[in-house]
């Protein structure tokens, strides 16, 4: 038996050697292998053959050990090495290497979750992350906005190219000195445009007015009679007439030639009676005559009495003489006339184009077939008209209209009074024309808004697209639409106006509110609230206080396309009343949206207020790219910056810009804050303000990542924004060397492995991840070889045992012979 159980010893030693043969060759093929962990055969005694078991010692005896002959050996375990491997520097940003402990996790094609150490990856033609073979990657993937989710785990994706983000802007860091010395911002920049008209408002035609030199009193007919009886007028004295004729209004014609009467020598008695017979008629226009008469061998001529056109006046002195003279007055020049339709208590209309001219040498003027004004029907907003007022020029000025007198409609009117009488405007009843005319309200309809050029009137709107572009502090701001239509008003287009140049009122800061201007036009007192009004017709625009939020609207400010294509220029003629004063300063800057759309933001300073331990400055914020519900507001925010004694930023009442994206598919509203704290409030010649940076980006696409050493994959886009692409994620476990290889550097969990604890790299004991790198094979080729020569050294000496027992059993069986 003991030769026989020396074969078999032999024979498993043989066996051992065998194996760690096999595990040394697979170390050594794998020293080149990314991630491989070397194994080590590991051998133990196999069977005992006892002999004895030894006895235990006595007083008499020391004892005896057991005698137990060995049978050979056996492989107990071919341990895996888990030990770290080298790290190696890669070309692939997608190479990852384990410092330390841990697993990385992929997913085979039938979807078992398998562990490798080899970490040489990349992307599939799905943007996957896969490793050589093709098993993904499983990790934590990310969300619609790149948040990552700590559910489940997914193969991770690295959409280089195709994926887009952008960041929208959440603070803005702005920096500069905002100084105290300069003048406070207590007075805004006034614009005003021309006087506006209502084109509802009639305007009378004087095209069928007919203007001539009015016609002398003629007394040609006049036959005369005297009777020294029946009167009480004088004898042997001369009597004088002049005869005028009257129209509806009480005016006279240029007077007749006089009548000399002389009462003869009678009775001696005051008794005498003279009798105009075969009066004239009166010509076109007048109504009446008017009889004029001297006292007694005078000269001067007094109203008498009124006539009937070719009647017979008889003056037997029961007529007093009045004291009302006869007017001579006789014009000379070259006149024109305008006329208006009038309503006591009421405007008048607009002036007729020009009456005229009419040349005119020592006499008087005529207008007859004045118009007739229209009935205001339902709807009309004028009155109904009732006179008719007309105006004329001066000889020497022809440009200058004044009030010469009314008329009825439909009527005729003599002039004779002189430009010195009626351009007299001290005179209670005088004035000069209004060109303009009444003019605009809030309810006027834009279609009606007209001004005047001369004495034409150009309707300034049409139903169409108008376009506004205004500019603040010199800088244009954004064009901004209005859709002009027949109903629109004129409280409508201030209302736009109002929000296209962003002008901010008490109400868009209630806590604090914004102050109004003070009020420098000549004639008026009192502060001016920062808006748009209608003052006498014409429209009045009062900027925020301070230089830099001085309004301007040029004669190119207004672009309509109208409904038929044709483009028009609406020049509303605004011009400056008062300068803008006060220390203020800009900055402008781009913020972006969800979308990373750029929306240019201004944000503007100005000096508020400073006292004897701060100083403070209102910042008002404007963008064009706000998009609200309705209306073009363009003004975003605004707030106080309060700075102490030493210059320091003391805090804001508000840092908040909100800009509305109401008909743009990004997130609605985008705020943003004003950081302040790099803005100083020490004393400098001029204020100072710029956007130092802020965290925003536009849109860019996915070109290349990094991974971190926590395994978190950051994507950066050509934008510049780096976003979250996914977690890769770690497991150990408390046995690794109970794994189950299964070839291709991979492992499955076994029975005696535990189960795998994940976790992100660097955490809970795992290894971190080295990105560009991978992990060499931990074979010790040195090792292995010298383990080679000693399983060979194995092998050869358990053949000799073999060879030395066939020896021994060749002896035996040579004792028979």
């Amino acid at each position: 038996m003991g030769l026989a159980s020396a074969l078999t010893t032999a024979l498993t030693g043989m066996q051992a050697a065998e194996t760690q043969v096999d595990v040394v060759g697979n170390n050594l093929a794998n020293s080149q292998t990314i991630g491989f962990k070397a194994s080590a055969a590991l051998f133990a005694t196999q069977f005992l053959q006892t002999q004895s078991l030894g006895s235990a010692p006595t007083a008499t005896d020391g004892g005896t050990n057991p005698r137990q002959t060995g049978l050979g050996t056996r492989v107990a375990a071919i341990s895996p090495d888990f030990s770290q491997g080298t790290i190696e520097i890669s070309s692939s940003p997608s190479d990852l290497a384990i410092q330390g402990d841990g697993f990385f996790m992929v997913e085979s094609s039938e979807g078992e979750r398998l562990y490798t150490r080899n970490g040489v990856f990349k992307t599939n033609a799905n943007n996957e992350l896969v490793n050589l073979t093709g098993q993904r990657v499983l990790g934590y993937g990310v969300n619609n906005n790149y948040e990552i989710q700590r559910t489940t785990l997914v193969p991770l994706t690295i959409p280089l190219g195709t994926a887009a983000t952008a960041q929208p802007t959440r603070n803005v860091f702005l920096q500069g000195t905002l100084s105290p010395s300069g003048a406070i911002a207590d007075t805004a920049q006034v614009i005003q445009s021309a006087v506006l008209g209502d084109a509802s408002i009639p305007r009378p035609d004087g095209s069928g007015v007919n203007v001539g030199v009015a016609p002398t009193a003629s007394v040609a007919s006049v036959t005369v009679g005297q009777s020294d009886t029946g009167g009480t007028l004088q004898e042997n004295v001369t009597y004088r007439y002049r005869i005028t004729y009257v129209d509806a209004q009480g005016r006279e014609s240029v007077p007749s030639s006089e009548i000399v009467v002389t009462t003869p020598v009678g009775n001696g008695l005051d008794d005498n009676t003279i009798t105009l017979s075969s009066l004239p008629s009166v010509p076109s226009g007048y109504t009446g005559l008017n009889i004029y008469r001297t006292a007694a061998d005078g000269t001067s001529f007094f109203f008498l009495s009124s006539a009937t056109p070719g009647g017979t006046f008889v003056d037997d002195g029961s007529i007093p003489l009045s004291s009302t003279p006869l007017n001579t007055t006789l014009l000379n020049g070259n006149y024109s006339y305008l006329i208006t339709f009038h309503k006591t208590g009421q405007p008048e209309s607009r002036p007729s184009l020009l009456i005229g001219p009419q040349n005119i040498v020592n006499g008087r003027i005529q207008l007859q077939n004045l118009p007739i004004p229209p009935t205001p029907g339902l709807g009309d907003t004028f009155p109904a008209y009732d006179t008719i007022r007309i105006y004329r020029n001066l000889a020497s000025d022809s440009g200058s209209f004044y009030l010469v007198g009314e008329a009825a409609p439909g009527g005729s009117f003599t002039d004779y009074r002189t430009d010195a009488d009626i351009s007299n405007l001290s005179t209670p009843g005088n004035q000069a024309v209004e060109l303009d005319g009444p003019g605009i309200n809030s309810n006027t309809l834009l279609v009606n808004v007209i001004k005047r050029d001369g004495l034409d009137y150009e309707n300034l709107f049409q139903p169409g697209t108008l376009e506004f572009t205004a500019s603040k502090g010199g800088r244009t701001l954004t064009t901004k639409t209005f859709e002009v239509t027949t109903a629109s008003t004129v409280q409508d287009l201030l209302d736009f106006m109002h929000q296209a140049m962003g002008i901010q009122t008490a109400i868009d800061d209630p806590q604090n509110p914004i102050p109004g201007s003070v009020n420098n036009i000549p004639g008026e007192t009192g502060t001016l609230s920062p808006g748009l009004t209608i003052n006498n017709g014409q429209i009045r625009v009062v900027s925020n206080n301070g230089v830099d939020n001085a309004l301007n609207i040029n004669l190119s400010a207004f672009k309509l396309r109208t409904t038929n294509g044709d483009i028009l220029t609406p020049n509303l003629a605004f011009g400056k009343i008062q300068d803008a004063a006060g220390q203020s300063a800009v900055a402008d800057f781009i913020a972006y949206d969800t979308l990373g759309i750029p929306m240019n933001v201004r944000i503007t300073a100005v000096l508020e207020k400073v006292t004897d331990s701060s100083t403070v400055y209102r910042w008002f914020a404007d963008s064009g790219d706000n998009s609200p519900a309705s209306g073009a507001e363009i003004a975003v925010g605004t707030g106080l910056v309060t700075f102490d004694g030493q210059g320091n930023l003391i805090g804001t009442s508000n840092s908040t810009v909100t800009i509305e994206r109401r008909n743009i598919p990004s997130s609605d509203p985008l705020s943003f804050q004003l950081d302040f704290t790099r803005v100083s409030g020490l004393a400098t010649p001029t204020s100072s303000l710029s956007a130092a940076r802020q965290d925003g980006s536009p849109a860019g696409t996915l070109s290349s990542f990094i991974i971190g050493e926590d395994g978190v994959i950051r994507g950066v886009f050509t934008s510049g924004v780096t976003r979250d692409l996914g977690q890769i994620r770690l497991a150990k476990f408390a046995n690794p060397g109970g794994l189950v290889q299964r070839g291709e550097n991979m492992f499955a969990q076994g029975v005696n492995s535990g189960l795998p604890i994940e976790g992100d790299p660097g955490s809970q004991g795992l290894g971190s991840v080295v990105a560009g790198a991978v992990e060499l094979s931990n074979t010790d080729i040195g090792k292995n070889l010298i383990e080679l020569v000693l399983a060979t050294t194995q092998y050869r000496g358990n053949a000799r045992v073999i060879t030395a027992a066939q020896q021994m059993l060749d002896e035996l069986l040579n004792l028979r012979r």
